[in-house]
């Protein structure tokens, strides 16, 4: 089938016949053309718009960043100042640890840090590095420090405890000696017979305290004492209470040096208000002068 395409103009005049199958090609290979033409327009479009979404995004981003890099900054900053609180306090008590050491004759060096321990302070910008060194050396000269200074503890304790249970003074707060340790007459009989203590007279209800810590073994009444306590000092010492009138401790209670313990009075074998005291060394009585005088 054949299409006859005709133009005619004044002068001219213009004919041409065409087969329907090169005019259906002809339309279509048009048809492509401006599609493709269309969908490359299209394209660059859209490209530009991604591209301009993408730099806004980018932009962002970068400002998202340079705060977080400033924020960054500030934290390292309070980081690096801290760590300098922490340095100067940990010198701090390398001081006190060395008084003390040095007050009670203990080697100093065993309870001071190292330079090497503690380390150089950080610069004032520090690198990442530097920045977690610093850190590390500071977490390792406490870590150290706590130890020494519980050793110290430890050893002042056992000072502390030797000196408090140490036996010095006298068993009365307010009184005077009235008798003292070896053969006496005896008030009861007028025999001579063997005082195991010694005694302080005073005001009846005055205070009667321990010469020395340890922990209460006896409270109460005892033949001839009347109302005792007795304490265990350790290391085989023992100190002994008679004749009170109130009793202010029970069996297993903790003492102290000066802590009243009774009140004075003149229960059991007594011809007046006054304690009789007691030394025990491994469980016999000795002359309790040498230990109140000491």
């Amino acid at each position: 089938m054949n299409i006859t395409i005709l133009v005619k103009g004044k002068s001219t005049r213009y004919s041409k016949r065409l087969s329907l199958r090169r005019l259906v090609s002809g339309f279509v290979l048009l048809s492509l053309i401006m599609l493709v033409s269309s969908r490359n327009t299209e394209s660059v479009y859209e490209n530009q718009i991604r591209l301009s979404v993408v730099k806004t995004g980018l932009e962002e981003q970068l400002q998202r960043v340079n705060a977080l890099e400033n924020d960054t900054q500030q934290k390292l900053d309070v980081l690096v100042a801290n760590l300098g609180s922490m340095r100067a306090q940990i010198e701090y008590l390398d001081s006190i640890s060395a008084n003390l050491a040095n007050k009670h004759g203990l080697a100093v060096e065993d309870f001071t840090l190292s330079p090497e321990i503690l380390g150089d302070a950080p610069e004032d910008k520090p690198s990442e590095r530097q920045l977690s060194d610093s850190i590390e050396q500071v977490s390792d000269a406490l870590s150290f420090k706590i130890k020494q200074l519980e050793a110290l503890e430890s050893i002042l304790i056992g000072l502390n405890i030797e000196q408090e249970a140490k036996l010095t003074g006298r068993p009365v707060s307010k009184g005077w000696l009235s008798s003292h340790y070896g053969i006496r007459k005896d008030p009861f009989n007028g025999r001579p017979t063997m005082h195991k203590g010694v005694d302080f007279a005073g005001k009846s209800g005055s205070g009667v305290i321990a010469t020395g810590a340890g922990i209460v073994t006896w409270s109460g009444e005892r033949s001839g004492y009347g109302n005792l306590i007795e304490i265990d000092h350790g290391n085989g010492l023992r100190t002994r209470y008679g004749h009170n009138d109130v009793l202010k401790v029970e069996v297993g209670d903790v003492v102290t040096k000066g802590q009243t313990v009774a009140l004075l009075g003149s229960t059991g074998r007594s011809t007046g208000a006054h304690v009789h005291y007691e030394v025990l060394k491994n469980g016999k009585q000795v002359d309790p002068m040498p230990y109140i005088y000491r």
